[in-house]
């Protein structure tokens, strides 16, 4: 036989045999209607039901344990409806308010940190270092000197000292299109400068007053309700489907504004969008707790590390805020019980150590 041919034979016969490629990641693909499907990765959907597993075993222990304890079993029960009238009223009415307000405003803030580090395409991207936390923060204290206390003012101005830092963020930026890296050194400036005007509010206004807005400027669950749990539910559950609405735009973007372009995305009008919409969580996050530091630093970047995706994942992402929120309210009433720590201080404990070995990790590369 020819050499030529039967090697053009050889080459036939490979390619008949190797009819798929593995990329090494399964996946699962969710047929909705005839022409919509979701691709869901294995391990990030394992992942997550993992995360939320935590989460929901971290909030079972902190519903039954304190002055009066509960077993798990009759914690489910009072869940449920059932058990002893005692156990419902302190697990239902008193506790499980603040559970779901951590869980909420966890996963708000791992939400809104994943954005920010996707945007900018840096670990150091969150939305406490750019200062729209802080922002945020000034806008409810301007609220409480001039025109009182109530949530949903409190709501307003946050949102509305958020976008106000971040419009004065993104345009200080814009300089032959917004790089990541200087994003964040101007967020890091306009943060510095928003915590002097924070702290001379603080001085200015009565005692009382004063040392209010300071416990809740550390970010704080304490005294938190059902009167918060239904609006914060709907703001956090409302912006988290518009981000889901966007689709897989933002992992379009981490491929960078030309590539991004190439296949049809309006890269500043997405961009704007992102950033409007993580602005938006992490506002109504701030409104509700406080300007609760480094969950969404943190959560975002252990996420991608557990789940080990290409990029920022958005679901393991508000999973695992949503587990640190909680575990650091859980050692904040327990740990120097009875004295109930505002939870930020634990965060902040917690994300310090998280914060330098990532700058020391940023430098070795």
């Amino acid at each position: 036989m020819n050499p030529v041919k039967a090697l053009g034979e050889r080459a036939v016969n490979a390619t008949k045999t190797r009819t798929t490629v593995d990329f090494g990641r399964s996946a699962l693909v969710l047929r909705i209607g005839p022409l919509t499907s979701v691709r869901l990765g294995v391990r990030t959907t394992v992942t997550c039901l993992v995360l939320l597993l935590l989460a929901a075993a971290v909030a079972v222990l902190a519903l039954g344990t304190g002055e009066f304890t509960a077993t798990p079993a009759e914690v489910l029960q009072a869940l449920t409806g059932e058990g002893s009238r005692a156990v419902r009223l302190v697990v239902v009415e008193w506790r499980l308010p603040r559970v779901l307000l951590a869980l909420l405003v966890g996963a708000a803030m791992g939400l809104s940190g994943a954005i920010f580090q996707a945007l900018t395409r840096n670990p150091l991207g969150s939305p406490d270092v750019l200062g729209f936390s802080t922002g945020a923060y000034t806008g409810v204290l301007i609220c409480v000197v001039f025109v009182g206390r109530g949530y949903p003012q409190t709501v307003t101005a946050a949102l509305i000292g958020g976008i106000a830092t971040a419009a004065a963020v993104y345009l200080l930026s814009l300089r032959r299109g917004v790089q990541g890296f200087r994003l964040i050194i101007v967020g890091i400036a306009i943060s510095a400068v928003l915590s002097s005007v924070n702290e001379w509010f603080i001085i200015k206004v009565d005692l009382q007053t004063a040392i209010s807005a300071t416990i809740w400027g550390k970010g704080t669950l304490n005294g938190l309700g059902w009167a918060q749990v239904t609006p914060a539910a709907v703001a956090i559950g409302g912006l988290t489907l518009l981000v889901l609405a966007l689709g897989r735009r933002l992992q379009v973007l981490e491929l960078g504004d030309d590539a991004a372009a190439a296949v049809g995305v309006g890269v500043e009008r997405t961009r704007l969008a992102y950033l409007a919409l993580g602005v938006a969580l992490i506002a109504a996050a701030t409104a509700v707790a406080g300007p609760i530091s480094f969950v969404a630093l943190a959560a975002p970047q252990l996420a991608h590390r557990v789940a080990r995706t290409a990029g920022i994942a958005l679901a393991p992402s508000a999973a695992m805020g949503a587990l640190l929120l909680m575990g650091s309210d859980f050692a904040a009433q327990r740990v120097f019980a009875p004295t109930q720590l505002p939870v930020g201080v634990v965060t902040v404990s917690i994300g310090g150590l998280y914060f330098v070995w990532l700058l020391a990790r940023q430098a070795r590369r």
